[in-house]
């Protein structure tokens, strides 16, 4: 029952209310250290209440059990060094990571404590002695990668076609291998070394993939934009399409080209998750991916309606012309691709002026072009604007989640060898088992001074004030009301002690 008050505590909107009882009910817990403590005992989805705070974004509740779990280590004039427990924040021993879980979350208020004392302290210190360094080696090799199986893709196997062209519009001059006359000269076996290291890459991929599918959930590992959800998508079709070019080339079966061009375009594309390890570039991935996964999926139903009644429409017209004289309408799917390039404006609208279209073309093709260019790609342009200021207003605050994603997702991939626990042991100090994080705080005694100084002067300019004012009343001539019209004035030009001490707070200042 006492946990789950302390749960329920945690979710107040009465923020000190609800800090006064969590003291008050921890303070009747007789097991107050260990396991059977009653802020160590979860609930059913797995939070205690410490990390309940953190995802409902309980910002005030946090930093209360923050400063319970401090332990001051030595005081010396203005310095401070804090020992703050880091037990369930840090993710390096923790299954659920208390990090993992605010940049995962959907509430704004949950990623404000990002930038509190010690988690801000924490997450810097992993980024800057292991995260970025990884992160940017991790880049660079999967350029390379990309390189090595783009040069496979371009020098892969070929041969001149040996059969009759069937049709007048058939310009294929080459055809693929078979397997056996693939790798025979001494360039296809250097392909072959870039091939195998192409299909390695894909497994791999897939065996770090499927774990955090399972760990985590596919909608939550694919539908959060900060964990990177769009490109764990991307990078897993890619991997799957390699697989499946592999099968391909061992089976000589022809149309090896389709799952490669899906392959290369992904691939590639999959390159700008790298950006998040770069302030600058970091943000406009968020932009990207709300971009695509908002605006433009719900404009694509617009534009699929368009495309296809007036592709319809185009082919309909042109079905009884002869192709040779205008070719772009001559099948449907063709008039399909026609019509998406001029909805883009990527082309003119077709014409051959050495004979006679139809009339119905020039009032299909305005009504069109009204349609399409002037209303529809203005509509998208005013949604992309709005996203993009939205995106921009919070853009350093994504940044940050970005960077505690990443280095939650290196610090599970990389073995411990390589990524050491951050911290101190409390056995150092005599404190146990816990982990700490040691934070250096100055504090400014001339800051302190002036904060007591500037009571002090508003105190007695308040007292003055009144003072002024019981004067004025008592008499109650008209002069006097000038005269209270003119105090501020007065106050702020006489030579008393208040105005001589705002005047060194100034200088000071």
């Amino acid at each position: 029952i006492g946990n789950t008050v302390l749960h329920i505590l945690a979710l107040q909107p009465n923020k000190m209310f609800a800090c006064h009882m969590y003291s008050l009910i921890l303070s009747y817990d007789r097991n107050k250290e260990g396991p059977g403590s009653l802020e160590l005992i979860p609930n059913n989805e797995g939070l205690t209440p410490f990390k309940l705070a953190g995802v409902e974004g309980n910002t005030v509740m946090f930093q209360y059990l923050m400063q319970k779990r401090k332990q001051n280590l030595w005081s010396f004039g203005p310095l401070t060094t804090v020992l703050y427990d880091i037990t369930e924040i840090d993710s390096w021993a923790e299954d659920q990571s208390f990090l993992e879980l605010i940049v995962s979350t959907k509430k704004r208020e949950a990623r404000q404590i990002l930038d509190l004392t010690p988690v801000k302290e924490l997450v810097s210190l992993k980024w800057n002695m292991y995260g970025r360094p990884y992160f940017c080696f991790l880049a660079l090799f999967y350029i390379l990668y990309m390189v090595c199986f783009t040069m496979c893709c371009v020098y892969r196997p070929l041969k001149p076609r040996t059969g009759n062209r069937t049709s007048s519009r058939d310009n294929t001059v080459y055809v693929q291998k078979l397997l056996q006359e693939s790798y025979v000269a001494y360039e296809d076996e250097l392909r072959l070394v870039g091939e195998l290291i192409t299909v390695i890459g894909a497994v791999v991929i897939l065996v770090l993939e499927i774990p955090d599918i399972l760990r985590v959930g596919a909608a939550k590992y694919f539908g959060q934009t900060i964990l990177g959800g769009p490109f764990h998508i991307i990078v897993i079709t890619y991997a799957c399409m390699i697989l499946v070019t592999m099968v391909m080339r061992l089976t000589s079966t022809t149309g090896e080209v389709v799952p490669m061009s899906f392959a290369l375009v992904l691939g590639w594309c999959n390159v700008m998750y790298f950006a998040r390890g770069f302030q600058m570039l970091g943000p406009f991935t968020i932009m990207i991916q709300k971009m695509i996964f908002g605006d433009l999926m719900r404009f694509c139903w617009l534009m699929a309606v368009v495309i296809l009644g007036f592709a319809s429409a185009f082919y309909i017209i042109f079905q009884t012309e002869n192709p040779e004289n205008l070719g772009q309408f001559y099948n449907y799917p063709m008039s399909l691709f026609t019509t998406f390039e001029l909805f883009l404006t990527i082309i003119d609208g077709p014409a051959n002026y050495d004979v006679d279209l139809p009339f119905m073309y020039s009032v299909v093709y305005f009504a069109f072009a009204i349609i399409a260019t002037l209303l529809m790609l203005n509509l998208l342009i005013a949604m992309m604007g709005d996203t993009h200021w939205r995106v921009a207003h919070e853009q350093d605050e994504l940044w940050r989640a970005q960077v505690v994603a990443t280095t939650v997702m290196l610090e599970r991939k990389l073995p411990r060898c390589l990524w050491p626990r951050s911290g101190i042991c409390g056995r150092e100090f005599g404190l146990g088992d816990r982990w700490y994080l040691r934070i250096e705080d100055r504090v400014d005694p001339n800051k302190h001074k002036m904060m007591r100084y500037t009571e002090a002067f508003k105190a007695q300019d308040r007292d003055n004030y009144d003072k002024g004012s019981e004067k004025l009343e008592a008499n109650g001539d008209t002069l006097c009301k000038k005269e209270l019209s003119a105090l501020p004035l007065s106050r702020s030009t006489s030579r008393t002690s208040s105005h001589r001490g705002w005047e060194i707070l100034r200088r000071n200042t």
